[in-house]
């Protein structure tokens, strides 16, 4: 089932309004005459959709991200490192962290990074080294093959941007707004985990 299908707001896909209580029940589960629907709140049903869309649109963003680098490092002949991993080494840049900093910094989003920083230690990427206060600790930095691939990558970035601009896609201000916004909907979502927990 498609990420679609499974977010669409029940009673969408034929047209009627989602109801929330089944149908035929008020909220505190008493019957309602036949043929009454319990009311929605006007502000939820004109969000739902639009959330639902935005939801997909994240989703859609991340996995075309990773597309057009991968793209972009056939191109020009790197064969040896993944997009996930490319992009990896862009989000570190100049930086010394630990495993554990790499998503509570936000350079990192998924769920293998162990393997990933192998890897590319393996392959000459990067650079890791114990703490010296916290020896159970590893630090990890780029080397400079590292630092040529996050080149790469910025470059292809920077180009994007002048595209952007040239072609009247969007502009400084309306990137500003979509920022904001998408941090509001971040730190939304971390407290809706930190609620559960």
């Amino acid at each position: 089932m498609s990420f679609h299908a499974r977010m669409t707001p029940p009673g969408k896909a034929s047209g009627r309004k989602a109801t929330g209580p089944a149908a035929g029940t008020d909220s505190s589960g008493e019957g309602l005459p036949a043929g009454v629907e319990p009311e929605i709140d006007a502000g939820v049903e004109d969000l739902l959709p639009e959330y639902l869309e935005n939801l997909m649109l994240v989703e859609r963003m991340h996995r075309l991200l990773l597309d057009v680098i991968k793209d972009e490092f056939e191109r020009l002949g790197i064969l040896n490192i993944n997009s996930v991993q490319a992009l990896l080494l862009f989000n570190i840049g100049g930086n010394e962290v630990t495993a554990g900093e790499l998503k509570s910094r936000g350079y990192y989003q998924g769920s293998n990074v162990s393997y990933n920083l192998k890897k590319l230690v393996e392959m000459g990427y990067m650079h890791h080294q114990r703490c010296e206060i916290d020896r159970r600790s590893v630090r990890v930095r780029l080397t400079p093959e590292g630092h040529e691939v996050r080149d790469v990558v910025r470059a292809l970035f920077e180009r994007h941007a002048d595209l952007l601009a040239e072609r009247d896609v969007t502009d400084s201000d309306a990137l500003v707004d979509l920022n904001a916004s998408l941090r509001r909907m971040e730190r939304f979502w971390t407290e809706q985990i930190r609620y559960i927990y």
